[in-house]
This record gives structure tokens, sequence and C-alpha cells, in this order.
């Protein structure tokens, strides 16, 4: 059990430090270059933030699994409300967030946790319809600036709800399909390694063949359909089905090679050094937005950056939380803003 837990803490590591390279490259305006290193990086474009939500859904399912149904529905509610409130005053800085996404992944999430495996895959299948319908019967563009990736009318009634669950960073329909998934997930036996071998395996099929139906669907769709072209492609923006399908692939991956690595990385003593940072990412992704970027601002290195300065400030950052968290869990349990979620919600 020890071992599976801080494989877990092992892929939250890695998914924080995508989102990292991810934000910094957007924000250090060294987005859009056609290298090597803009086309790697540009894989990690809600990929990472993907892999996240899935291991939240393995923890949630797993809590669920801990607990009777009544509580664990009652502390993940807090715990929503808790990040609705974080994520709301997060907003002010920074546009994209996505800590008051996962306040409503949680809450359904939390009502949907007695739902069988079978009952949770047809969530997914209908979560990812309605995207499809919503994005044929309206407009998807609404709101955006995407010269400069505002969102204009967020604080309305309209707009919060139209970004909340259509056409925002990581709107409920269909990213909730990345939670269920991992609730999914942890119904398997993850303490063994067949289970990890069987994640990684089919990860690779999967994403494999999304990318394969996106390569024949598109010049199909360009040709009967231009306008639906968009149907085919597996980026972040909009959210398609073919994006879930790769987003799950991804995390299956990761997180089946971090849990199969565990034991090994833990006798040569990598994972104690690691696996803090990873119990406390959420406190790690506020310092990343208010402290990281923060800095950035100081140096005057917003905008106008190469690729490969972005990555050298978000290998930099990355290490530095390392270090931090490895001397914080020597004095505490949880990172800072754990340990209030926890005192606040349960």
């Amino acid at each position: 059990t020890k071992s599976r837990l801080e494989g877990l803490d092992l892929a939250r590591l890695i998914a924080f430090v995508g989102m990292v390279i991810v934000n910094f490259k957007i924000v250090m305006g060294a987005d859009g270059g056609d290298d090597g290193l803009s086309r790697l990086t540009a894989m990690l474009e809600g990929r990472a933030a993907a892999t996240f939500v899935v291991l939240a859904g393995i923890g949630l399912g797993l809590f669920g699994l801990r607990s009777n149904r009544e509580r664990t529905v009652w502390v993940t509610m807090k715990r929503a409300a808790f990040l609705l409130v974080i994520g709301l005053l997060n907003m002010l800085i920074f546009d994209a967030d996505i800590l008051h996404y996962y306040a409503f992944y949680f809450l359904f999430g939390a009502l949907l946790l007695s739902l069988s495996a079978s009952g949770l895959a047809a969530v997914v299948l209908l979560v990812n319809l309605a995207f499809l319908v919503m994005t044929l019967l309206l407009d998807y563009d609404a709101g955006w600036n995407w010269d400069d990736l505002t969102y204009q009318g967020f604080w309305t009634p309209v707009g919060f709800v139209r970004n909340l669950f259509f056409n925002g960073w990581h709107p409920v329909f269909p990213w909730l399909s990345f939670l269920l998934f991992g609730m999914l997930l942890s119904r398997f036996s993850l303490a063994e390694k067949s289970t990890h071998g069987w994640m990684v395996i089919g990860g690779v099929f999967v994403v494999a063949l999304a990318e394969w139906v996106s390569s024949q669907l598109s010049p199909v769709l360009t040709v009967v359909h231009p306008e639906l072209v968009y149907l085919a492609a597996t980026a972040a923006i909009p959210p398609t089905p073919l994006y879930i399908l790769s987003g799950m692939g991804i995390a299956s991956v990761v997180i089946g090679l971090c849990l199969l690595s565990a034991s090994w990385l833990s006798r040569i003593g990598l994972l104690a050094i690691v696996s803090p940072a990873g119990r406390q990412t959420l406190t790690l992704y506020i310092a990343h937005i208010i402290l990281g970027m923060g800095v950035l601002d100081g140096l005057g290195l917003l905008g106008g950056q190469s690729i490969e300065s972005a990555l050298v400030a978000a290998s930099v950052f990355c290490a530095a939380t390392v270090v931090y968290a490895l001397f914080w869990s020597r004095y505490f349990k949880h990172g800072p803003i754990e340990t209030a979620m926890r005192r606040i919600a349960g």
C-alpha cells in the first residue's frame, strides 16, 4: 500500500512539472514555435492537466473505498467549496486557473461514487456526447479573444456558466471524463504489477488509436465538411472526444509507469526525495502562479522569451519546489494549503 501510494505521489509530481512547463511557456511568450522543443512541449498542453485530474479521480475513488459513502460525499463537497473559493481568488491573477473547475469535478464525482464501473463508463460517454451536441448548437468562440487568450464576461452569470461547463480552459463538459476515468481506475487492484503493465500497454494503444483516427478522419472532414474538421483534432482546445481519449491514454501510461517503478525508486532512495512534493501539489500549484510567475514578472521575463528560457525557468522552479517540500515534510505532514483544507473541510 505504501509503495502504491508513493507511486501516485510521483505521478502527481510529474503532472505538476508538466503543468509548470506549459504555463511558464505561455506567460513567457515562448508559445508557437516550430522547432523540436516547441513541438515536444506542445504535447504537454492539456495532457499534464488531464493526468492531474485522473489522479484526483483515483484519490476520490480510493477515499470512497476506505470510508462510508455519506462521509465521503460530505467531506468531498466541503473540499469542493474550499477549492471553489481558492480558485476564484486565483482567477483574479491567473485566467487559466483550474481549481474552480476541480470544485465541480469533485461535486459531480462525489454524487456518482455509487455507480458501478459500467455506470461510470456510460457517464463518460454521455458527457462527451453532450459536449459534441453543445459544439454544434452553441458558439464555442463566445467570450474568447484568441489573440491574447482572454475571456470576456467571465464574472457575469451567463459568462461564468458558459466558461465553466462549455468553453473554458477545462470545462466540466467534457473534462469531468478524466475524473470519472480515475475513479474507474481506483476500482482495479493498483497494488498489482499486472495492473500497472496493462495500464501502460492499454494507454499506449489508446493514444496510438486516437492519433490514427485523427490522421484518417481529418482529410475526410476537410473535403466533406471543413467546418467540422475540429472533430478530428487531438488538441486540448476544443476538447473533442479524440483529445479526451488521448488524454486518458497518456494519464494511464504515466500513472502505470510510476506505479511500476515505485519499488525500484524507493530502493535507491529517490522516491523518498521526490514524494513529498507530490503530496503538496495544491500548495505548489498556487506557488507556481504567485511566486514563480511573480519572480518572472520581476525579472522582466513575461513575454518575448525563447522556449529554452521557459524550460530553464520551469526546471529551476520545479527543482526548488522538490527541495522545499523535502525540507517541509521533516516538520509537517501536509503542505500549508493542504493543511488549511483539511482543517476547514475535514
